[in-house]
Parts: C-alpha cells; structure tokens; sequence
C-alpha cells in the first residue's frame, strides 16, 4: 500500500471514529507502529489531524462544533458502556443534576423506568424523554436553548442551578486532560456545566475516550473537581493513570 492510501485510510478512520490509535490501525493495515507514527506527523504537518497520546485526532473536532444529532451516531457502543456504569453512580431516591450530551443521553436510555430519583437538567432531549418516567421528579432548567447540544444555557440558567442542591451532578465534555482539565468549545455552556458543579456534592463527567487530549477553548473544571471520570477502554493506561493521579477516580467501562 502507497503511503497516500494509507494517509487515506487512516484520516477516513479518524473522521468516522473520532480518533484513530497508532497499534489498531496498524494491525488493520499491515505495517509496523513507527510507520504509522510517521504517516500521523505528516497527516498532522498538514492540519489534517492532531496528535495525541496513543493515536491522533482529526482537526475537525477543533473547527466548527458538530451538532448533538451528528454526534449521537459515534461511538454508540462505547457510550453506552460508560452510561452503563454510570448507573451505579445514581442515588436511589436522590437528586441528580443531568447535563445535556450525547453520552448523558445514552444513560438516560438506559435509566429503569420504575427508578425513583428527582431530575434537574438543561437537556430539551433527556427532559422530553425523562417526562413519561413514572417516579422521576423532573424539573427543568430554562434558558436560551442552544440548537447545536440541545442545552439550556445563560443567567436564567446558571440562576436557577443557583437554587438547587443535588447529590450528584452527572457531565459531559468535550475534551479532558490532565493540563486543560474539562472543557468545551462555547462560553455558555461552559457557565452551565460550572454552576452544576457548584450545586452538586458529587460530580461525576462521562466522556469517551477520543475526548481524551482534544482540549477545547473553556476549561470548566479542573480534574480535581471531578469524582469520578467514566470513559471506555480505548483510553489507555498510562493516560488513565496520570488523570487519576489529578485527582478523579478514572473508571474504564
């Protein structure tokens, strides 16, 4: 195979998964790690992707941000593993802050309907779903609806977050590391995510693992204001351990 094949089918991967890892793609494509090491730099030299641990990211992720139905259809699997564990996360009888996202959404789908618990989100989608839950206490937090997530953001939100106390506040994010800590790309949104943390005595983010080193231009958290981080198994070891060592307890589902 041409290198120009490979820079093909290695930023098709990127764009379609959200990341691409160094030693996956290589098996998939026959050649050694250090081949694929050199074919990301000069995928990188030209603004095609950026380099993070263990793989690369396309630069996509760093232009326009991708609407909440675009991201919905990428790593289901993983997301729905991370949800799944995030359910244990869940006080039974309590109060939990919900944010908007794709990943908070796949634990909303996979919330028992006969689960008791009080709600409060700024997600339009978990709300309208949460809705026909026969024991929730939902209420829902207003604001100027931001069509690209689905979130309420603004005064009137990080207002009424304000007034609530929670036991848990469950997140998302679009980029995680240890430098940046959790951020994401627009203002208001990232006011809304910090005045969940505010209100909530345990905040726990749930965030795939092609979110790991794809800083974004609002830091809203430090890792040490995190709980506890649930990401999938595509994160590898030694990232999972520095994040850690920042602070949340990193779970790998």
């Amino acid at each position: 195979m041409y290198a120009t094949e490979r820079h093909e089918r290695i930023l098709n991967e990127a764009r379609t998964a959200g990341r691409v890892e160094v030693s996956a793609i290589a098996t998939t494509l026959g050649v050694t790690t250090e081949t694929v090491r050199r074919d990301l730099r000069v995928l990188e030299q030209r603004g095609a992707v950026r380099r993070v641990h263990g793989g690369a990211i396309p630069i996509e992720r760093f232009t326009p941000e991708s609407a909440v139905d675009v991201r919905a259809g990428r790593l289901t699997s993983q997301k729905r593993a991370i949800a799944a564990r995030a359910l244990d996360e869940i006080p039974v009888g309590g109060t939990i802050v919900l944010d908007a996202g794709t990943t908070t959404q796949a634990l909303v789908e996979l919330l028992p309907r006969e689960t008791k618990l009080s709600v409060v989100t700024n997600s339009v989608s978990a709300a309208a779903a949460l809705s026909t839950f026969p024991n929730v206490d939902l209420f829902v937090v207003g604001g100027r609806v931001r069509r690209l997530t689905g979130a309420t953001v603004g005064q009137w939100t990080t207002n009424a977050l304000a007034t609530v106390s929670a036991d848990v506040a469950f997140l998302g994010t679009n980029g995680f590391s240890v430098r940046h800590g959790m951020s994401t790309p627009d203002q208001a949104e990232a006011t809304s995510k910090q005045a969940m943390i505010d209100c909530a005595r345990r905040v726990v983010v749930v965030a795939d693992s092609s979110k790991y080193g794809a800083d974004q231009f609002h830091s809203f958290a430090p890792l040490h204001r995190v709980d506890v981080l649930i990401s999938d198994r595509g994160l590898a070891s030694d990232a999972a351990t520095e994040l850690a060592d920042a602070g949340p307890e990193v779970v790998l589902a």
